[in-house]
């Protein structure tokens, strides 16, 4: 996995100060998208043990509230290799600290409904996740007035919620 950038402090991926990585690789090509150079799966650095380090390192202030995932596409198969490692890492270091994640796939749809079936990591890195911010960003639909997400067909999902109750329970 590659990864576009690394962003800390970050305040517009998700509430408080963040740290949020940014993946590469996408296949959505969501028209409009803000992040188009991350669609390629080569475009960045490399993902390893040290950016792990480097991640978990940036998220030890206390002012830091979590974790934000985004991209290019976290929930691509490939790049969910690197990303639980990450998870994994961050829940351990920090327990009380939330992740999100922005899909472009749908919840219940996609993540759940397929790869939860069909790609290892998927269950693992859903159910360490607070919020997930699904749906791909429909330029029709963007409305700048939304909290974290760019179009009124995205949702915002308590995912740990969503598990519970075996359907989608939105945050807001």
């Amino acid at each position: 996995m590659n990864y576009a950038e690394i962003k800390c402090p970050d305040v517009a991926n998700g509430p408080g100060c963040r740290v949020s990585l940014f993946v590469s690789g996408c296949t959505h090509h969501c028209k409009g998208c803000f992040n188009e150079e991350a669609w390629d799966f080569n475009f960045g650095k490399p993902f390893t043990q040290d950016t792990i380090r480097e991640i978990t390192d940036l998220m030890k202030p206390d002012f830091i509230q979590g974790l934000t995932l985004l991209g290019g596409e976290p929930f691509e198969p490939e790049n969910q290799k690197g990303i639980l490692p990450l998870i994994r890492a961050v829940r351990k270091a920090y327990p009380k600290k939330d992740i999100w994640a922005f899909s472009g796939y749908l919840f219940d749809r996609d993540i759940m409904g397929r790869m939860a079936g069909t790609v290892p990591e998927t269950e693992e890195i859903i159910k360490n996740i607070d919020v997930l911010v699904d749906g791909e960003f429909v330029l029709e639909k963007r409305d700048l007035m939304l909290k974290f997400k760019g179009s009124s067909n995205q949702r915002t999902i308590d995912v740990p919620a969503s598990l519970k109750a075996g359907k989608v329970v939105l945050l807001f």
